[in-house]
């Protein structure tokens, strides 16, 4: 069987320090060069990003536009792409050189499959790396509320730099809300869930960097990042609401599908705006429930202990604490020592320390 065209997606805004890593990451890929086109969205970066993607040229096609968000960047840069297959990358990440040989293997082997995702490194600023696996392949489409709980278990290795799609499923999901200036990628992962079978591999294919650029990230926990990702995320919670109610999905599995991005977003309000004690204790026990469901019993038992000063704190004063607490270097040491974060059932984490510092 032929192999199908396919293209490379980067966006990217700002990434002067990373952009040329990431676009020498797809074109080092053990898949065909002329079965590949390389297309970088350009978000209307402000420093030197454009004048080093020209470098690449005429290999890799540059659009560029005004800055409006990721949304908008996918939405000008999708019906460019000339691929049947789609693989985005963000330009501050970087893929393994399998990256595209494994990935179109499933794709080739079944019409079925829209959707392939992987395991992904965490790259942190001091070198050190995390890897999180899921123990097996995962095969699901979003046709009860199981198969939901299944998704939103597996969503986290869906993201940009995971993600590829068959290219009539991205036509299938259409325009993104231009709302979501990020999170644009969970809004295409998860409708696409509806429109075909969605594959997650056993293996990490890509290098995830966390920098204090990463809009997702809340490295600083400022309050301005803070809002900013909370309104992104009600926005997301509303905008696949609206696009399930029209697919006309049931609303068991769209309660399921969306209440995770909402508890998440009740939190970042309750750190920014504050709130009753109950609200705080509500909002954290269903992140509990939604997102560590398979947490041990010492680790819900601790969970519920650390939440007891939220029973008599304003939502945002036990925010601060909390997060003073976490940033504490024996508070770290304890947790990883006798209760460590929970890892889901079905993932497997593996830490690899930073190089030593030569002196």
């Amino acid at each position: 069987m032929s192999k199908p065209f396919v293209t490379a997606l980067i966006d990217t805004f700002n990434h002067e320090t990373f952009i040329e890593k990431a676009i020498e990451s797809v074109m080092r890929q053990d898949f065909p060069a002329a079965e590949t086109e390389v297309l970088v969205v350009d978000d209307g970066s402000t420093d030197r990003t454009p004048e080093l993607i020209r470098k690449f040229a005429p290999r890799v096609r540059l659009l560029c536009k005004a800055n409006g968000g990721q949304a908008s960047a996918f939405n000008a840069a999708i019906p460019e792409a000339r691929g049947e297959i789609v693989a985005f990358l963000d330009g501050d990440d970087w893929w393994a050189p399998d990256k595209l040989t494994n990935v179109l293997e499933v794709f080739a082997g079944d019409s079925t499959v829209g959707l392939v995702g992987h395991a992904v490194t965490q790259v942190y600023p001091n070198g050190s790396e995390r890897t999180e696996v899921p123990r097996e392949v995962s095969r699901f489409r979003i046709t009860s509320a199981e198969a939901a709980r299944t998704f939103r278990m597996r969503r986290t290795f869906l993201g940009t730099s995971r993600m590829t799609y068959r290219r009539e499923i991205l036509r299938q999901v259409g325009p993104i809300p231009e709302t979501l200036k990020f999170e644009a990628d969970e809004y295409l992962f998860t409708l696409a869930g509806f429109f075909a079978d969605v594959v997650v591999l056993p293996k990490a294919y890509t290098f995830y960097r966390i920098h204090h650029g990463n809009l997702f990230q809340l490295a600083n926990w400022s309050e301005e990042s803070t809002r900013r990702k909370q309104e992104v995320l009600a926005a997301l919670g509303f905008a696949l609401e609206q696009k399930l109610e029209q697919l006309q999905v049931p609303s068991g599995i769209t309660k399921t599908v969306v209440e995770c991005v909402q508890a998440e977003a009740d939190i970042l309000r309750l750190m920014v705006d504050s709130g009753s004690p109950w609200e705080t204790v509500r909002a954290e026990l269903k992140i509990l429930r939604v997102l560590h469901s398979d947490a041990s019993f010492s680790q819900r038992l601790f969970s519920c202990a650390r939440l007891l000063p939220a029973f008599v704190m304003p939502s945002a004063s036990y925010y601060r604490w909390k997060h003073r607490i976490s940033r504490l270097e024996f508070y770290k040491a304890l947790r990883q020592k006798f209760i460590p974060f929970p890892v889901p059932s079905h993932v497997e984490r593996h830490e690899k320390s930073a190089p030593p510092v030569d002196v």
